[in-house]
């Protein structure tokens, strides 16, 4: 990741933690949990590995993951023509 990126990196992970920390602290606190007992990492650590934060959300939030990853998507719009927002959007929707 270029310095340009970490801005996006910033703003990414800050939303990505408000969403799930608003959707209730236990979910959070699991999510932040099974990230750091399956893959050994962070909330951070998923801009470069949202396949990561894919299966963890699936895994926490089921059928709410949508409207989840909608929300995240939603309080990045004014990013949405970045090119590593749009990837990471790519794998966490596909």
């Amino acid at each position: 990741m270029d310095s340009n990126s970490e801005p996006y990196k910033l703003a990414l992970i800050s939303y990505v933690e408000l969403v799930l920390m608003r959707r209730g602290n236990a979910n959070y606190h699991l999510v932040l949990a099974r990230l750091g007992s399956v893959y050994d990492c962070k909330i951070s650590d998923c801009y470069e590995h949202p396949e990561y934060l894919k299966t963890i959300l699936k895994d926490v939030y089921k059928e709410e993951f949508n409207s989840v990853v909608s929300q995240i998507k939603s309080y990045l719009a004014e990013l949405a023509d970045v090119q590593e927002i749009i990837d990471f959007f790519k794998i966490l929707e596909s």
